[in-house]
């Protein structure tokens, strides 16, 4: 019986990716035995035919070729002919693979609850390839100095740091990484800690998440803002406490507001998040006052501080605690970038000492050599040199966006006021803040609805965020002219 022959067609190559031709071609192949798209036995295209088809040297196809008969997958049928294997590696995976139907597990009695709480913030993976993408949280790589972080790297692969960083740390932090943020890190927002007051995590999430662990249970209460990060709340609301969220105006969470039986509050005082609103000096100190006649503990998540271009930060709330009521949070995702996920809390030594066994338990500690290599570019003066120039160029691209909401007639609902990355945008009433995203990928913009930061709102969502991290600054105006032209249409539609 002939075998089935597998058209050129199923070939695809992305001449701008980073990915060999090569290694291309071989994914292609795999991938397809894997899904079961190439039947084993199935006859490829000649290396001839499939060169000419994807326009490549044909000894770029018979290299490929060459190796995956190496590996198993394909055998040669002839000189220039090959065939998928007619066992290839993965028959033996798929004959073990559980079948669908039968006796299909019923996994809403077998987990706990549901961990999908929260309203999801939607980014695309391949948001790169938007012209105008207003994502909050994403980087410029052209801000950043891969070439030192290459050379930190190489540092952290020395013999000796190697030996160090390749070992099991157990339940212990990297010394150096730990030194830099008693150091430096924590001085330049007004604390003072010793070594043993920190905790490095994975990310200011991760911090969170032991915080709440350690902090709330059943019959708990807690407090959080009004709006706030999907992920607090949702955090929040698994830990089983009462949660009351807090409307907060153009100064932050409103003290006097805050009820009598509170265990824990969750603020970002800083820089609230999303509005961009800072908490002043009084305020603060009357949030202190009611902690400690109340008795409860101060979270303090102090993200994007370091983007401070119009204005010097105010010191953080964690500066102005005598008592150790105040956790404080903080992460390097804004100030390096976010797939570093390095996060650290402070807080009392006893309080550190129960977090580091809980942390243990969840994931040991975090990766030794990531934490030795972002020591070394902190420590040798990187760090400061890439905030020096994101914050030039991010006062430009503020600048540039203000002028551009203002021009469009676009309200603009909060905005940090020492600089930050993003706009906070009111929309007219009425306005759908979700469906305006999804509709203005067809523009190419990429904006965030903010509906994800109202938990408890089920109706359509008027505000939106515009960061201005990732776009290019001459792409600026016409993003925010494309936003308010989408935007105008729906209204029309609407009122129509």
């Amino acid at each position: 019986m002939a075998h089935p022959t597998v058209s050129e067609t199923v070939f695809f190559l992305d001449t701008a990716s980073r990915v060999g031709l090569q290694a291309q071609i071989r994914e292609t192949v795999v991938s397809a035995v894997l899904a079961g798209r190439i039947q084993p036995g199935a006859q490829l295209p000649s290396t001839r035919k499939l060169a000419d088809y994807l326009n490549i040297s044909r000894i770029t196809v018979t290299l490929a070729y060459q190796e995956l008969a190496s590996q198993g997958y394909v055998e040669a049928a002839s000189r220039s002919a090959y065939r998928v294997a007619g066992n290839p590696p993965t028959n033996a995976l798929a004959a073990n693979a559980p079948q669908a139907g039968g006796d299909a597990i019923d996994w809403s009695t077998k987990l706990r609850s549901s961990f999908i709480v929260a309203k999801q913030m939607r980014k695309p993976l391949d948001w790169r390839r938007y012209p105008y993408p207003f994502l909050y949280g994403q980087m410029d790589p052209s801000l950043f100095d891969l070439t030192a972080w290459r050379d930190c790297a190489r540092r952290a692969l020395a013999r000796e740091d190697f030996e160090q960083m390749a070992g099991d740390f157990a339940a212990a932090d990297d010394v150096q990484l730990v030194n830099y943020i008693c150091s430096r890190t924590l001085p330049s927002r007004g604390i003072r800690a010793n070594p043993d007051e920190i905790l490095v995590t994975v990310g200011a999430q991760n911090a969170l998440w032991i915080v709440i662990q350690l902090l709330l249970r059943q019959g708990a209460h807690a407090v959080c803002e009004n709006p706030c990060h999907p992920d607090m709340s949702a955090s929040l609301m698994l830990s089983g406490a009462r949660v009351t969220a807090i409307d907060v105006d153009k100064e932050g969470l409103p003290p006097e507001t805050l009820p009598k039986d509170v265990d824990a509050v969750f603020v970002t005082p800083s820089h609230h998040s999303p509005t961009g609103a800072t908490m002043p000096i009084e305020r603060r100190a009357r949030l202190l006052e009611a902690a400690a006649e109340q008795n409860f503990i101060i979270v303090e998540d102090d993200y994007e501080f370091e983007m401070s271009f119009l204005a010097p930060p105010s010191p953080a709330l964690k500066a102005f605690d005598r008592s150790g009521r105040v956790f404080y949070i903080g992460s390097f995702s804004k100030s390096l970038f976010p797939g570093l996920r390095l996060g650290y809390l402070v807080a009392p030594a006893p309080v550190i000492r129960e977090a580091r066994a809980l942390r243990a338990l969840m994931l040991r500690h975090p990766p030794g050599h990531l934490q030795r290599t972002a020591a070394y570019f902190l420590a040798l003066g990187h760090h400061d040199a890439v905030l020096h120039r994101m914050r030039g160029e991010y006062h430009k691209r503020h600048v540039v966006m203000a002028e551009a909401l203002k021009r469009e007639g676009l309200t603009i609902a909060g905005s940090s006021a020492f600089g930050g990355t993003s706009f906070w945008v009111e929309g007219p009433k009425g306005l759908d803040a979700d469906r305006l995203m999804n509709e203005l990928r067809q523009d190419g913009v990429l904006i965030e609805s903010g509906s994800p930061f109202f938990p408890d709102d089920d109706g359509p969502c008027r505000f939106f965020r515009m960061g201005y991290s990732s776009i290019p600054r001459n792409n600026i105006d016409e993003g925010v002219s494309r936003t308010a032209a989408r935007m105008a249409k729906l209204m029309s539609q609407a009122g129509g």
